[in-house]
């Protein structure tokens, strides 16, 4: 029996995305971004993300009330079995205060 398989898609800054990358894979080296006898494996498509802080927020980036676009990475990476693991790396190792991610699990056809 496989382990499950899931999809974690997340955004970050471009300029922080290969740092949380490597820490991701370092951390979890059979279980993030392992695909058959290939390792590292991720998807990186660039773009702007936007967003404005409230009060309350403690922005990584900008300031409270100001609008704010900054050129981020939405990074694809296949995670085995230990998804809410990786996700808790994620949300400690990412600059953000609060990280935008989506788990999708995938299916065996």
């Amino acid at each position: 029996m496989s382990l499950p398989r899931f999809k974690l898609v997340f955004f970050s800054p471009a300029s922080k995305t290969s740092a949380i990358l490597e820490h991701l894979f370092t951390k979890f080296p059979a279980h993030v971004g392992k695909i058959g006898n290939y390792e590292h494996c991720a998807f990186l498509s660039r773009g702007t993300g936007q967003f404005r802080p409230t009060a309350g927020a403690r922005p990584a980036i900008g300031s409270v009330g100001a609008l704010e676009a900054v050129v981020e990475d939405r990074v694809e990476v296949l995670v085995l079995d230990r998804v809410r693991d990786v996700v808790q790396e994620l949300q400690a190792v990412h600059p953000y205060e609060e990280v935008a991610y989506d788990v999708y699990k995938l299916e065996d056809f």
